[in-house]
C-alpha cells in the first residue's frame, strides 16, 4: 500500500540518512532525494554542494566548518550524486564512486556494490544505503540497495537489492538508514517503503524538508529529472546556510 511520504518522513525523529526515487504524478520526470541528519556536531557540520567534473555535475557533502572536523571524515564527506551517460547514481557514502567506476569498467550497480559493506563505525555499522535512475531509451527504471549487518552483528553482511522496472506515476521508494533512536542504532529493516510522490521541485522540496526533524536534519538535495531527454532542475537547502 502507497503511504504518503511526507507523513512517513516526519514519523521517525531519526532516520539517519534517507533516499527516495520514484516518479512524478505527471510520469514525466525521474524523481530523487537524498538528505542527511546528525546528532553529533560533526554530523550536523555539513552541507551539500555542487561541483563539476568532467563537464558532468556531482553533488557533494563539504564540511560546514572545516576546523570542526575530527575522526574519519570520509564517513561524512563523499561524492553523493554522479551522472553516467542516462544513469544518476545517489547514495549515503563514498560507494558513489564505487559504483560509477564499476559501471565504467563494465560491472553492473549490484556488482559494483559487492566490494563494499556497511560503514566501519561499529557498533551502529551504519548500513550503506545506495540508488541508481536509468532512463535509457525514456523509459524509466530504477534500483535502491542496502548493505548492513545482521542485527548489529559485524560478522554478518547482508546485501538487499531491489530493482523496480516501468514505475508507477505518482509512486516512490523511500530507504533509510536507521529505524529510530538506539544505542546502538537499529538498522532499517524490509523492503523500502511504497510512498508517494507529489507536487512539482518547489513543493516536493518544501514539504519533504519540512516533514524532517527540525532537530536532527542537516541537508536535502532534490533532483526532478525529464525521462525523454534527461534535462533536469534540481534544489539544495542546507540547515547551516
Amino acid at each position: 500500500m502507497k503511504i504518503n511520504l511526507f507523513e512517513e518522513a516526519a514519523r521517525v525523529s531519526y532516520p539517519g540518512r534517507g533516499i527516495v526515487i520514484g516518479r512524478s504524478g505527471d510520469g514525466k520526470k525521474a524523481v530523487a532525494a537524498y538528505w542527511t541528519m546528525g546528532r553529533s556536531a560533526g554530523s550536523r557540520n555539513r552541507i551539500f554542494v555542487k561541483d563539476n567534473e568532467n563537464g558532468s555535475e556531482v553533488v557533494r557533502t563539504k564540511a560546514y566548518d572545516e576546523s570542526l572536523i575530527a575522526g574519519d571524515p570520509s564517513l561524512i564527506i563523499y561524492a553523493a550524486v554522479r551522472e553516467l551517460g542516462k544513469k544518476t547514481i545517489v547514495t549515503n557514502g563514498d560507494q558513489t564512486d564505487t559504483i560509477f567506476e564499476g559501471l565504467q569498467k563494465g560491472l553492473t550497480f549490484e556488482q559494483s556494490l559487492r566490494s563494499r559493506k556497511y560503514e566501519h563505525d561499529g557498533p551502529n555499522w551504519t548500513p550503506r544505503i545506495s540508488s541508481i535512475i536509468d532512463i535509457t531509451d525514456g523509459v524509466l527504471n530504477y534500483t535502491l540497495s542496502i548493505l548492513k549487518s545482521d542485527d548489529g552483528n559485524g560478522d554478518c553482511i547482508l546485501r538487499q537489492t531491489f530493482d523496480y522496472e516501468g514505475p508507477f506515476a505518482g509512486e516512490g521508494r523511500y530507504i533509510h538508514t536507521y529505524e529510530g533512536d538506539g544505542n546502538p542504532l537499529p538498522s532499517f529493516k524490509g523492503e523500502p517503503v511504497k510512498v508517494s510522490i507529489e507536487g512539482d521541485l518547489e513543493s516536493f522540496t518544501t514539504k519533504l524538508w519540512n516533514s524532517l526533524n527540525t532537530d536532527n536534519k542537516v541537508s536535502l538535495f532534490v533532483r526532478f529529472i525529464d525521462i525523454a531527454t534527461g534535462a533536469y532542475e534540481e534544489k539544495i537547502i542546507n540547515k547551516n546556510e
